[in-house]
């Protein structure tokens, strides 16, 4: 047999960790690496936090698991929770941001296709290098060759537009149209932020027409960026938002948040699933709330984002051939290069010992756990620093 036990689809590298501690990672030979990567914007209080652990291993002594046939004091306290500190009215919960994101994409059709709504508009306008996770809708959602190559044909219900330009946006808007699909931050595409004009214009397109507004805030959310959600940077309000990653800080769950409004074709019967919601779930998303959504601890990411990116934009200027400038927000930082990101991203991984994250548009993304200081932001540059006084492009 040639294939490999676990299916070959992730290009695995040499490193495997087999501990954490707070902001490090162990490996199985003892190597200790710096994870500035945070297993792509999830482990946001890092890998040893007490709060989450306990409530993990409290809630597995209790209840594991329980159909979604029976009531969930559990979910119910939570979701009452991000009801109370978002723009949402109700919650549904996945295992995963791609199933948060289809949920979603069910929610804008379903707003349309209730018996006041209007069944023809069945389209949702996504935009250029966005990544909405790996299921059959969420690739047909994102305009990118490579993740549809070997599963045509694609869904159908997608135009795409160029994001951050909003004439783009607005000129395929027809009476199919039933809202729009957004990143406020792309991630994978390379920390692009919209722009302000861009994303209050996809709103008043929204309320002009009717249409569902509906972020992607897979990787953006939850505190990474100092607001609990990014939406808040913008001054409006989504009507359908998609929450993961960092909403169970390491544990595998999601969310689909929505407006009553919104939400209106979501009854009985028409979307499940087995584990959603599950206790576990709950108990870290708990713990998880209880750590971040707080005007303290917000600020304190915003001061940290603030003072990291400083350093940054000082120290690319001593590699004008390497780094081109910095982006982001708040503790989702990317920098972007002047050659391709992936060879220094594994040069600093296998090489250094800093594990960060490439991204589209020659981007190295810069993920640190939210409750890494000033040690790790010292050891982070003097990493940094070794890596890029010993790269040679040309030999990657």
């Amino acid at each position: 047999m040639s294939i490999s036990p676990l299916m070959p689809v992730y290009p695995r590298c040499g490193v495997r960790p087999v501990k954490g501690d707070h902001c490090h990672l162990i490996d199985e030979d003892g190597t200790r690496y710096l994870d500035f990567a945070s297993g792509i914007a999830v482990n946001l209080l890092g890998h040893s936090h007490a709060g989450l652990i306990g409530a993990i291993q409290k809630q597995a002594e209790t209840l594991m698991h329980v159909s979604n046939l029976y009531g969930s004091p559990q979910g119910e306290a939570l979701a009452q929770r991000l009801v109370d500190k978002t723009f949402a009215d109700t919650v549904f919960f996945t295992n995963s941001g791609a199933e948060a994101v289809e949920c979603a994409i069910k929610t804008a059709r379903a707003y349309h296709q209730h018996e006041d709504g209007d069944s023809n508009r069945t389209e949702l306008i996504t935009f250029t290098n966005a990544f909405h996770g790996r299921t059959m809708a969420t690739i047909s959602a994102s305009n990118q060759e490579k993740m549809h190559k070997g599963f045509y044909p694609m869904l159908a219900g997608f135009q795409y537009a160029e994001f951050d330009n909003l004439e783009s946006a607005k000129a395929l808007v027809s009476d199919k149209t039933a809202g729009f699909l957004v990143e406020p931050i792309q991630g994978e595409g390379g920390i692009r932020p919209a722009s302000d004009a861009f994303i209050q214009g996809l709103k008043a397109l929204c309320d002009e027409h009717d249409l569902m507004l509906v972020f992607d805030e897979v990787q953006c959310g939850v505190a990474r960026t100092g607001k609990l959600y990014a939406y808040e940077h913008y001054g409006i309000e989504p009507d359908i938002m998609a929450s993961a990653k960092g909403i169970g800080g390491g544990f595998p769950f999601g969310a689909c948040l929505a407006t009553e409004k919104a939400a209106r074709g979501m009854g009985f019967g028409t979307h499940g699933s087995t584990y959603g919601g599950n206790p576990l779930a709950m108990a870290a998303g708990m713990a998880v709330m209880d750590a971040v959504a707080n005007e303290e601890f917000l600020a304190e990411v915003t001061e940290k984002g603030e003072r990291l990116r400083s350093r940054l934009e000082q120290f690319i200027g001593n590699y004008p051939d390497l780094f081109d400038f910095v982006r982001g927000k708040g503790l989702m930082l990317g920098i972007r290069m002047k050659v391709e990101s992936r060879p220094f991203f594994v040069h600093l991984r296998d090489n250094h010992q800093l594990l960060t994250v490439a991204a589209g548009d020659q981007t190295l993304r810069v993920l640190p756990p939210l409750v890494a200081g000033d040690a790790e932001f010292d050891e982070f540059f003097d990493k940094l620093s070794a890596g890029a006084a010993s790269f040679d492009p040309a030999a990657s």
